[in-house]
């Protein structure tokens, strides 16, 4: 894992032109107040960016051939089994028309409902009511 946050540090100094603009229009909380992270790592995986809280990673894509498009299809699917959503944009998309860049990520951002959270505590296991369950299924 140490190897693969060392790449991502790397990576991070050698962004692109298109992820250095998508990254000054989401930085510092500036797409309604969602943090992101660049060249975020999850498992061996890098994202380009990543709403953790969401679970949301953007993906930049520039030309591609067969074989990278195969391996983002397969990284892809690892990451939805896990929670993540993954949105994807040609770098011609975002100098082309960021805005429309921005509204598709912040719509996404909206459907989010409640945080991802992990298993319960082994010894909270089986118990019902849960907070979340409460408040969003009661019927009063």
């Amino acid at each position: 894992m140490e190897m693969i946050r060392s790449h991502a540090k790397q990576l991070r100094l050698k962004l692109t032109r298109e992820e250095r603009r998508l990254w000054t229009l989401l930085r510092s909380r500036r797409l309604s107040q969602y943090k992101f992270r660049r060249q975020h790592p999850v498992d061996n995986y890098i994202l380009d960016f990543a709403c953790c809280e969401a679970r949301l990673a953007v993906e930049l894509d520039g030309g591609q051939h067969d074989e990278r498009q195969e391996y983002d299809r397969r990284r892809t699917l690892w990451l939805n089994k896990r929670g993540w959503r993954v949105l994807r944009f040609w770098n011609n998309e975002l100098l082309n028309n960021e805005e429309a860049v921005l509204e598709r990520i912040l719509e996404t951002l909206q459907t989010h409902i409640y945080p991802h959270t992990g298993p319960l505590p082994k010894r909270e296991r089986g118990k019902t009511g849960s907070v979340w369950s409460t408040q969003l299924f009661s019927s009063a």
